[in-house]
Parts: structure tokens; C-alpha cells; sequence
């Protein structure tokens, strides 16, 4: 990129997809990206997700599609089971009936390793580095770098400071205050990737054993083995975090024989030589910059894993969020302005997504595990889903299609 004019110089907080693709976009534009991520090395390990439409549009303008690729295959199938190992047609989230086309079937180190591989050889990347003080006035913002390995500081003056450090994110602390912006969900998940089928299914085959306030699932790949996910309703998440994940995931499951299927999936989530285990929330925030700091992806708006629209959602922010500094150039209140403006709306409906689409990964009870077999049911009948959808009002998931960061 010989000859391009810069136009400032942007800290990007976080290595992950959201943080990638807002410096790769950072870059198209002209800006100056400096990478800084907690962790010693890029990770390359990741679970089960989807690239719905508005991420898969994203990803094409960045020039990263084709690398960040597809494990989707047309001959994928989901079973519903149950403890007994009865078998009956499911219905995973990548067959939603509005969808105008399926989502791309990946892990996450597939679409972080091909958003990674698009980043020019100059821009700087920081491993073991966190923010530790954050300071703006109007024309920089000035922030302390820890190097934990090297366990030295240094302060350094950044035009525009962007918070892509999830969930419990650091920049969203130091400059929005200690106030708590997660929104519990009261739900647990426990998820790993699995290094071969379970025991009578084959590659290309999911389950999905939903119960009243708890569920397990495997969700298929056309070339990899599948990936596991557990999700269950707890009433105190802090006992949750106080013994073994296994252990709290077969509490869960109740004191009644797990019978051989769902025995084998707490095996193998046990076995695993990594997996994630954590509470889910929201984040709900007034508002998502303050002065020259701006939180993209999950540090922001966090949709949880039942929206299904957490990479999709990083990667369209990351890219409409360098559209809007190309288009407001010398006026980053304006751009900030006009990205959040054009985020919202979408974020809002996905948000509210998730609380819909929690009743098919998870029913809260023995009423939603009956709604959810008939939703299931449904949505195995399109034109009878359609039907239902204009007289009830059902949930509309075309929003997952919307193409967000269009020019």
C-alpha cells in the first residue's frame, strides 16, 4: 500500500475477529493500526459459528471470503435425540426458513486466520500487552502499555483508540467507568471442539438434545470433526464457577442416568485439551464511544451465541467503522456519530434475537421445551413457518441478511 496517505494512528485493543478487521479495514482507509492482544501468541483454536449474510458482505468487500472459506456441507443433518438415543429430523440454526441463503459453517479460527492472513507484513502487533490508563483530550488520546512478559510501560499518543477486547473488556472499563454493562442471561455454556464424531453418528451428523433448562449439541462440518456445546439455566452463576466445568454441567443435567449418548458427550467435553466455560451476557451501553475510544464486537454490544451473529457482527462493525473515518475525514465526533447511528438498529434486533432464539438452543422450562417442539416443527414445514409467522408475528431472522456496512 505504497503512497497512501495516513491519516492517523489508531490503537486497536484485541486480536480477535473484531479486532482484526478493524485494523484491515484501518488500513484500506489510510490509518495507521498498532495491534496489542493479552495472550503471549494468536490463538488458533476455536468452536462452532456461523457468517450470516451481513458478515459474509463484510468479508467480501475486506478481501477475505475466499480465506476465511466454508465447512457448510449440502448434506449436513441435525437429529433431535434424547437420553435413550431415539432419533427424530431437527432443525440447527443454519436452516432458519427467512434466511435467503445458508450461513458459512466455521470455526473461529477460521475466519480469525483468514482475516489475519490480509493484514499488510507492516502493521505492528503486540502479544502480552494490555492497557493499564487511558487519557484523551482533545487532540490525542494517551495510553500506558504493559508488555507482561517483558514487565516494562510505556505511554504512548494514539489518534483513536478502539476497544475489540470482548466481553470483559479492559478499554470499556478504563474509560467508561466500573459500571457493570453486562446483562446476565442467567444461562451457562461449556463448548469444545470435538476430535471425533460421537459413537453412531457420522461426519456429517449433529444432535441436539434440548431438555427442560438445559441442552447439549453438536453441530457438523463438512471436513472437521463436529463441535460440542453445552447450555443450561443456572440461578446463581458464581456457584457455577466454583468447581470443575464438568462437574457443574452434569449437575445440570440432573441426578437421573445420563444414559450412553449424553454420557459420551460429558467424556468427551472432559477430555478435551481445551474448551470454554462461561456465563452468557449482554452488553447494554448508553452509548459506544466517549471522545477518541470507540468498543467494537462483543465489547460493545455482545449479542451472545444464541444471536448467532457474533462474528458477523465484529467483522461488519470493524469494516463500517473505517467506511465512516473514510467518509468523515478530519472529523472523527462526526464518523464515530455516524458508524454508532448505523449500528444500532441492527444490534437492537439481534439483541432481542438472542432472547427468541435462546427457546431453540435452551427451553427455560417445560412450556418452552412444548413451544419449542413446535417451533422446531415448524421450521421443518417453510411454507407452514411463513404461514404462522404473518398471522402470530413469529420472529423474522431475515435482519441476520442485512447487509450493514453497505456504501
Amino acid at each position: 500500500m505504497a503512497g497512501t496517505v495516513r491519516h492517523g494512528r489508531a490503537l486497536v485493543v484485541g486480536l480477535g475477529i473484531a479486532g482484526i478487521a478493524t485494523a484491515l479495514r484501518l488500513r484500506q482507509v489510510g490509518w495507521e493500526p498498532v495491534l496489542v492482544e493479552r495472550a503471549a501468541a494468536r490463538r488458533s483454536s476455536g468452536y462452532f459459528i456461523l457468517l450470516f449474510g451481513a458478515g459474509v458482505a463484510s468479508a467480501r468487500r475486506l478481501g477475505v471470503l475466499d480465506a476465511i472459506g466454508d465447512r457448510g456441507h449440502p448434506e449436513l443433518a441435525v437429529y433431535e435425540v434424547n437420553r435413550a438415543g431415539r432419533r427424530t429430523p431437527g432443525t440447527s440454526p443454519t436452516e432458519l426458513p427467512d434466511l435467503v441463503s445458508k450461513p458459512r459453517q466455521l470455526l473461529r479460527g477460521d475466519v480469525e486466520q483468514g482475516l489475519f492472513s490480509a493484514l499488510p507484513d507492516d502493521v505492528e502487533i503486540r502479544y502480552s500487552t494490555v492497557p493499564t490508563r487511558i487519557t484523551q483530550d482533545d487532540s490525542a488520546a494517551e495510553v500506558t502499555l504493559h508488555d507482561t512478559a517483558a514487565d516494562t510501560t510505556v505511554t504512548e499518543r494514539f489518534d483513536l483508540v478502539v476497544g475489540a477486547d470482548g466481553l470483559r473488556s479492559t478499554v470499556r472499563r478504563l474509560v467508561f467507568g466500573p459500571e457493570d454493562y453486562l446483562r446476565p442471561l442467567n444461562y451457562m455454556i461449556g463448548a469444545t471442539a470435538l476430535d471425533a464424531p460421537i459413537a453412531g453418528f457420522g461426519l456429517h451428523e449433529g444432535l441436539i438434545l434440548a431438555e427442560p433448562g438445559r441442552s447439549a449439541w453438536t453441530f457438523p462440518f463438512a471436513d472437521h470433526a463436529p463441535s460440542l456445546l453445552f447450555s443450561y439455566r443456572t440461578d446463581d452463576i458464581d456457584a457455577e464457577f466454583a468447581r470443575p466445568p464438568i462437574e457443574s454441567i452434569r449437575t445440570a443435567f440432573g441426578a437421573q442416568p445420563a444414559g450412553p449418548l449424553l454420557e459420551s458427550l460429558f467424556t468427551a467435553f472432559e477430555r478435551a485439551p481445551e474448551h470454554l466455560f462461561d456465563a452468557v451476557h449482554q452488553v447494554k451501553m448508553p452509548s459506544w464511544h466517549r471522545g477518541r475510544v470507540v468498543l467494537v464486537g462483543d465489547s460493545a454490544w455482545c449479542v451472545t451465541l444464541y444471536a448467532g451473529m457474533g462474528a458477523s457482527s465484529g467483522i461488519a462493525g470493524g469494516e463500517l467503522l473505517g467506511t465512516m473515518l473514510q467518509r468523515h475525514p478530519g472529523d472523527l465526533p462526526g464518523a464515530l456519530h455516524a458508524w454508532e447511528a448505523q449500528m444500532r438498529p441492527f444490534i437492537h434486533t439481534e439483541q432481542d434475537s438472542a432472547l427468541v432464539m435462546r427457546r431453540l438452543f435452551t427451553p427455560h422450562d417445560r412450556r418452552e421445551q412444548i413451544m419449542r417442539t413446535v417451533m422446531v416443527r415448524l421450521m421443518n414445514r417453510p411454507a407452514l413457518w411463513q404461514a404462522m409467522g404473518k398471522i402470530m408475528k413469529g420472529p423474522d431472522f431475515t435482519n441476520k441478511e442485512f447487509d450493514i456496512a453497505a456504501v
